[in-house]
């Protein structure tokens, strides 16, 4: 069936004011990004934290991946391995990396620069913080805690190194998939979230 020309222009008419929303949809998106009040505002509380051995927790981690069990269970029935990072603030980002690889991609500098505003504002001055990487259970259990473990460094490193963080202020750690932020999707995206932590005050 062939428009008619009042229907073309109706359409010319209806194309005109959705191109312009169109246009604006990647600054909407732009501006729901993460601030740094919101990581203030999240990373701003802290009443005490419980006792983290960052060195033992790490090899604690990379003996669980190592596991080969019969009666191990599946990922998304697996106990936390750190259920006490779940009293402290955490604030979960985005950070796109290489793949497979602990390279940051360009585009979350922003990001990171944000995290680092809120560091450096005077509420949360006073506090230290954890970096935690999380690897979704894709690929080989034990190279997802190696994985998570680089790439929590090398946040660590940007921060200090790019953004003048002091590097007293921070610590690393890498779970891999063995507290995954969504069990019972354990391949989903959101499993590669970093999470920031705020683990102790200065006196």
């Amino acid at each position: 069936m062939r428009a008619t020309p009042a229907q073309l222009r109706n359409f010319g008419l209806l194309t005109a004011v959705l191109l312009p929303v169109i246009a604006l949809a990647p600054s909407v998106r732009a501006q729901s990004a993460v601030t740094r009040d919101a990581i203030v505002s999240v990373l701003d509380h802290f009443d005490t934290a419980p006792e983290i051995d960052i060195p033992a927790l790490r090899q604690q981690v990379l003996e669980r991946s190592r596991s080969r069990s019969r009666n191990e269970p599946p990922p998304q029935k697996r106990p936390p391995i750190a259920p006490e990072l779940a009293k402290l603030s955490s604030f979960n980002v985005d950070i796109d990396f290489d793949v497979d690889t602990p390279i940051v991609r360009p585009a979350s500098y922003e990001t990171l620069g944000r995290l680092a505003d809120a560091m450096v504002h005077s509420s949360l001055l006073p506090y230290s913080f954890l970096i935690v990487g999380h690897v979704n259970a894709n690929g080989k259990r034990e190279s997802n805690v190696v994985l998570s473990q680089r790439r929590a460094d090398a946040i660590r490193d940007i921060l200090v190194n790019t953004f003048k963080i002091s590097a007293k202020r921070l610590q690393s750690i890498g779970l891999g998939e063995e507290q995954l932020l969504d069990p019972a999707h354990p391949t989903a995206a959101v499993n590669d979230q970093v999470q920031i932590m705020t683990v102790a005050k200065a006196l």
